[in-house]
């Protein structure tokens, strides 16, 4: 192998283990991950030390913001990928199956929030990191809740977070496959065909007793199941019920609900089918359908996972390994399908991209990387300790990748004149678009003036902390002493060298109206520096001492949303 090539995966390496350690690569930690990765170098391990030694000094010298960049100048998807699995503990049971298959299965009743994406990012991440393959199976047999837009919100939302799939199902299209099994169970005196009441039920259940539908004979439940396709049953009038040990310990393990009657259309195939599995029966066909290995969601699903388990033996199948990890809070977040969709609704929110909201939706349009929301859930990892996310958690996250990709721009909120007297001959201020990255060039701020008058225009808040007398900079410009509060304000030129005075943003000549939408969804107005109309859709920059911002919309003004500071 060429010492180039050495040499460009140890910089792989030592990039990836100083952004884990405070930008300070370790020495060894990339030799050991080097060797693993490349074992026939082994045999020259003296000089492939030296090779490694000069690339994490090298590494070391960087500030974490220009080793971020470097590493994605490299192509970092693959090392930052390994990082973040790093920490995941193996799959237990793999050596049982041919191939690693997992899933993640939601809903569509609603849009996915920030809670939701543990269970498919590491299902796709352990997919991945032993060769095997990831579903997206839509479980969508209440045909009372399927919302049709989130079929497509779901898989944007996926593929934003670097979430591509292998298969895809929806069990709506499914449904006569489960009408096969149900059928066989019932003929083979597995499953039932129930009447009762659900009080009068619940009572026989709760005490261990049967009701009187459990032992009726098999002939009689065929006929009945045929009647609840036929139309004989209304909604509420009849169930399928999984036959299971009358005395296990848990009440809801008990002859679990498989099928019922729902007379509401389905958004997808309409009123084809009447009679629609329950969540246990349809998923645990389908994990054995499809080959599911390994299923990871959260402990909430105990009780279900139980249920299924009675259907896989009814069946002589093998269950899948199950993984569960903890309940995830995060303060001030939304996490409630339910309440996301009758908020939109009634209108009390903009849409599933309210800033207000946790919703994966809402997080792109704020201008979070998806990188930092992989990376939070991956480190929360399968621990099954309940886990409280914090917002502030999150901005650091995505602060410290969008940190260096980010250029600035100079931005006032609810803008206030300044008129600066005595102002030499300056007609423009060039700045860089990124401190620390000369390379990517200057914009230009043009200044407004008339003989030595030089008209600014302020932040409102930072105008009103101003006392006549006050020295002030305006940011990369000039000193300036205030001597009228007016309106509008009023100062004189004392400098352009450098004094310890408070810097304050500014916007002359050219200003360019901006709307910010809020995280509480408020807006607010100011003037942005002129090279901000020539900002991309999408694009997210950082307005200087204001915060990081998307662009949202170019007409009929330049509209932004606010992501954090």
């Amino acid at each position: 192998m060429e010492l180039d090539e050495i040499g460009s995966r140890a910089l792989r390496w030592a990039l990836a283990n100083a952004l884990e350690h405070e930008g300070k690569a370790d020495l060894k930690a990339v030799i050991r991950k080097l060797m693993a990765e490349m074992p026939e170098l082994r045999p020259r391990a003296k000089e492939v030390r030296q090779i490694v030694e000069q690339v994490v000094e090298e590494v070391n010298r960087l500030s974490p913001a220009e080793q971020l960049a470097k590493l994605e100048e490299l192509g970092p998807l693959e090392v930052v990928r390994k990082r973040e699995a790093k920490g995941l503990p193996e799959l237990p049971g793999v050596d049982r199956y041919p191939k690693v298959v997992t899933r993640f299965a939601p809903n569509p009743n609603g849009p996915l929030h920030i809670g939701h994406v543990r269970a498919a990012l590491l299902s796709h991440e352990y997919a991945r990191m032993y060769g095997g393959k990831f579903i997206l199976r839509f479980e969508d047999t209440n045909p009372a809740n399927a919302v049709l837009e989130m079929y497509d919100l779901i898989r944007r939302d996926l593929r934003w977070l670097g979430i591509e799939w292998d298969e895809e199902h929806m069990q709506s299209d499914r449904l006569e496959i489960y009408y096969r099994y149900a059928e066989g169970l019932i003929s083979s005196g597995k499953a039932y065909v129930c009447t009762c009441d659900a009080p009068s039920f619940r009572r026989l259940r709760d005490r261990g007793e049967p009701c009187p539908c459990r032992e009726l004979p098999a002939d009689e439940q065929i006929g009945r199941w045929r009647g609840m396709l036929g139309g004989e049953f209304g909604e509420e009038k009849a169930v399928v019920r999984i036959k299971t040990d009358l005395r296990h310990p848990n009440p809801a393990v008990r002859d679990w609900p498989a099928l019922r009657v729902v007379t509401s259309p389905h958004p997808r195939v309409g009123e084809r089918y009447r009679v629609w599995p329950l969540y246990n029966f349809s998923v645990a066909i389908d994990d054995h359908e499809m080959g599911v290995t390994h299923v990871i969601r959260g402990k909430e699903h105990l009780v279900n996972e139980m249920r299924q388990r009675t259907l896989f033996e009814h069946l002589g199948w093998t269950p899948p390994e199950a993984l569960q990890y903890g309940r995830l809070t995060m303060a001030g977040a939304m996490l409630s399908k339910t309440q996301t969709i009758r908020g939109v609704r009634e209108g009390k929110f903009l849409g599933y991209d309210d800033p207000r909201l946790a919703t994966i939706a809402a997080l792109r349009r704020r201008g979070f990387s998806p990188e930092a929301v992989r990376q939070v859930i991956l480190d929360l990892g399968l621990t099954p300790v309940d886990a409280a996310l914090s917002w502030e958690t999150l901005y650091a996250y995505n602060r410290r990748l969008i940190d260096a990709k980010a250029n600035r721009y100079f931005f006032v909120a609810s803008p206030v004149e300044l008129l600066v007297r005595g102002v030499p001959s300056i007609e423009e201020v060039r700045l860089r678009l990124h401190p620390s990255y000369p390379e990517r060039g200057e914009r230009v701020l043009p200044l407004l003036r008339e003989g030595d008058v030089l008209t600014a225009y302020l932040a409102g808040e930072d105008a009103s902390h101003l006392e006549v007398g006050t020295i002030f900079r305006l940011k990369d410009l000039m000193n300036v002493e205030l001597r009228s509060k007016g309106p509008p304000l009023e100062g004189d030129f004392r400098g352009l060298e450098l004094m310890d005075v408070p810097k304050l943003q500014w916007v002359s000549a050219g200003g360019v109206e901006v709307e910010v939408l809020m995280p509480d969804a408020s807006l607010v107005r100011g003037l942005a520096e002129p090279a901000v109309a020539g900002l991309g859709i999408g694009e997210v920059v950082q307005f200087e001492r204001f915060g990081f911002v998307r662009v949202d919309s170019l007409r009929p003004r330049i509209a932004v949303v606010y992501g954090h500071r």
